[in-house]
């Protein structure tokens, strides 16, 4: 064999070695063990992930005596060792799928402890996936049953509608490129991010102790879905009518900023006002509740159960009370205006004597104020002259024009003075001139200047 032949087998002998290394060999990995509560349909050859990037694999699964999966694992030299901080996560690639899973490492600060080859990342710092299977498991048959219907009401809505759902899914396309952006903005503040899913967390515990009325409000939604298939027509047609609309509230839209401009400034001038308007509300809350029991009587007043008891059955029945007043010249309104009218000029005779009438109340007052064993001084008594005597000695009533008649008679005879009256000769002082109740001095002069037609200015009380 010549040296340059020799040389060749050699380097072919070596390379077999290397890839003989490579492939069977350990390729110089840290090897790990990693403790989850299941598996998660995780096997032997499945990736091990740092930020998505394959840095191992999984080498073998087996189970502990407590019943836990232990998963043995190789990780690269070049990200090895693993620092002790270093956290393990089950992840899924897809829903979907089946044992499409890998374990995903969350190194911590790289100045801290190491983990030493076949070290064991223990069960507090690793977390196993979350089947959609548990998820279903939650939920109760009725809600289940409710999610498939669901499904396949979905399935009906688009049967028959492939162009359609291919052209939704044509502008799909941009709408999550642009939810990568939000999604990104939003992870760049991971506290914000871990307090957003804390508070999911909570919101999703308080769904869950309302299974009933989740489930109810699938069932609804389903149906809600099903009224709106069922008016696809409507729909296509308000879609379509949607961009006229918007146009022609672009032109209310426009006028709605000058309008705010106006109100913003009214709000400015209004501001100095608020404070003495919030005094005036706090002096008014204690009239308003005080008043809070007028309204409720007055609401009785108003308004009352059962028939004519109240301010409405009033009202109700005036119309009727208008017709039956008006329906001649000789009902009730028409009478009263007349008697009113009528009534003017004894109104207009009268009112002179208040005087005379409020001193008489007065000084009657005083008269019968005082008493001894007697009695009061004086005793009034009223008499009202409604009945005479008839030659067989019974009651007769006399007409209105003759009550006073009797007084001025021969037949009345009094033990008693009356002022300003003689018995039997006619004397009544009947036609006296307003201020006449009481003597007036000589010194003065009379103290009306006009006289109502038909007073005597000679009838006065007797005395100096």
């Amino acid at each position: 064999m010549s040296i340059a032949r020799g040389a060749a087998v050699g380097a072919i002998a070596a390379a077999a070695i290397v890839v003989g290394v490579l492939l069977l060999g350990s390729g110089g990995g840290y090897k790990y063990k990693v403790l989850f509560q299941t598996a998660g349909q995780l096997v032997k050859g499945d990736d091990v992930q740092i930020g998505g990037r394959r840095i191992g694999n999984i080498d073998a699964i087996a189970l502990t005596k407590d019943n836990q999966a232990v998963v043995d694992i190789t990780v690269d030299e070049e990200f090895a060792p693993l620092p002790a901080s270093t956290e393990a996560t089950v992840r899924l690639t897809s829903l979907s799928g089946v044992a499409n899973r890998y374990i995903q490492l969350n190194p911590g600060p790289n100045n801290g402890p190491k983990l030493a080859e076949g070290a064991t990342i223990t069960p507090d710092k690793t977390t196993s996936v979350v089947d959609l299977d548990q998820l279903f498991n939650t939920l109760d048959a009725p809600t289940r049953q409710g999610l498939a219907r669901f499904f396949r009401g979905q399935g009906q809505w688009y049967k028959g509608k492939s162009a359609e759902g291919n052209l939704a899914a044509y502008y799909f396309n941009p709408a999550i490129s642009t939810s990568a952006e939000v999604f990104n903005e939003i992870s760049s503040d991971q506290k914000i991010l871990g307090q957003a899913v804390a508070a999911t967390a909570k919101a999703m515990g308080a769904i869950g102790s309302r299974r009933q009325d989740l489930t109810n409000l699938i069932s609804n939604s389903n149906s809600f879905a099903g009224a709106i298939a069922a008016e696809n027509a409507s729909f296509a047609q308000a879609i379509e009518n949607l961009p006229a609309t918007l146009r022609r509230a672009n032109t209310t839209f426009v006028d709605l900023r000058s309008t705010l401009t106006d109100v913003t400034k009214l709000i400015d001038v209004s501001g100095p006002n608020a404070v003495p308007l919030t005094n005036l509300f706090t002096a008014l809350r204690p009239a308003a509740a005080n008043a809070v029991p007028v309204f409720n009587k007055l609401s009785g007043i108003i308004y009352t159960p059962g028939a004519s008891n109240d301010l409405t059955d009033t009202m109700r029945d005036a119309p009727t009370l208008q017709k039956i007043a008006n329906a001649n010249s000789n009902s009730s309104f028409p009478e009263s205006v007349k008697a009113l009218a009528d009534g003017q000029k004894t109104i207009e005779f009268a009112r002179p004597y208040t005087v005379d009438l409020v001193g008489w109340m007065r000084e009657l007052g005083q008269v019968t104020a005082f008493y001894d064993a007697n009695g009061h001084y004086a005793r009034f008594a009223p008499v009202f002259n409604s009945f005479k005597v008839d030659g067989s000695g019974q009651f007769e009533q006399l007409p209105g024009d003759e009550r006073l008649s009797v007084f001025d008679s021969p037949e009345f005879d009094s033990p008693y003075s009356i002022a300003g009256f003689d018995p039997g000769k006619g004397s009544m002082n009947f036609q006296r001139c307003p201020g006449s109740a009481s003597q007036i001095p000589s010194t003065m002069t009379w103290p009306f200047l006009t006289q109502p037609d038909g007073c005597n200015p000679n009838q006065v009380p007797p005395g100096p």
